[in-house]
């Protein structure tokens, strides 16, 4: 499967990404089908587990969408057995100075450009017509995420380093290293100059911005804005959120009934 996130970045448009912090394959199979372009499978901060990821990725096959992961941490080993795993972008948090994308970068290629240990348990069956190895490199999105000051501060290094092609923000995380509370959609002015900066530095270098954001409308302004990788909450996020419109709008309409 070519990776269509590139395409339709370098074409000019956003994606629209999900965020799966459920492990099980039935609901990614049904997430699938949302119309996303992109499925991140978070082993950070959700309950996933490297079995349920594959899973996951086994029940969004069929629906066309890329499947994608966040790394729990910046490390060589998780790095590529994720990618072993069939996942075509990696997310890797916490990536604050140059060394550390140099790093990451590096887990993500196979030799010459990386350190990568060959062995494409399930990625290589899909990719046996024009050979996985031949094209994984140019194939495998590396994103590292840009969520404290240390980063920002850092930021022109790390968007310096070979083989970067996109950053994905982190509100949240950013907030609590500014010294302010950890949130989402965020209209802050030092915040928004930061995004500011993101897009300009990017924009320059031909690379791309992500972000993580809390509601559709929020994301959509984001795009306008020049984003062109947004997240819309995650899974168990919008499951919470539509089981509570409905049934609030059942004990509204229902005239206390019930």
């Amino acid at each position: 499967m070519a990776n269509r996130l590139k395409q339709k970045w370098r074409s000019g448009k956003a994606t629209v990404n999900g965020w799966m912090a459920i492990p099980n394959g039935f609901a990614a199979e049904v997430y699938a089908q949302g119309g996303w372009d992109s499925v991140t499978v978070d082993l950070q901060h959700g309950v996933q587990d490297y079995l349920s990821m594959v899973t996951c990725f086994q029940g969004m096959q069929p629906h066309g969408v890329l499947p994608m992961v966040r790394v729990p941490w910046n490390e060589p080993g998780i790095v590529g057995k994720v990618l072993d795993g069939g996942a075509y972008g990696v997310i890797c948090p916490m990536v604050n100075t140059r060394q550390h994308a140099e790093m990451f970068v590096a887990s993500c290629k196979y030799p010459p450009q990386g350190t990568r240990s060959n062995g494409p348990i399930r990625a290589g069956i899909y990719g046996e017509a024009t050979g996985y190895q031949k094209t994984a490199n140019d194939d495998i999105l590396c994103i590292p995420m840009i969520e404290t000051r240390e980063a920002i501060d850092n930021l022109e290094g790390i968007l310096d380093v070979p083989g970067i092609d996109a950053v994905y923000i982190g509100p949240s995380d950013l907030g609590l290293s500014l010294g302010i509370a950890p949130k989402l959609d965020r209209d802050e002015p030092e915040i928004l100059k930061i995004y500011e900066r993101v897009l300009s530095e990017t924009q320059r270098r031909g690379i791309f911005a992500g972000l993580h954001n809390g509601s559709p409308g929020y994301a959509a302004r984001m795009i306008r804005m020049g984003f062109s990788f947004v997240t819309i909450s995650n899974d168990s996020g919008l499951l919470l959120q539509a089981s509570r419109a409905a049934v609030q709008t059942v004990r509204q309409e229902a005239e206390g009934k019930v």
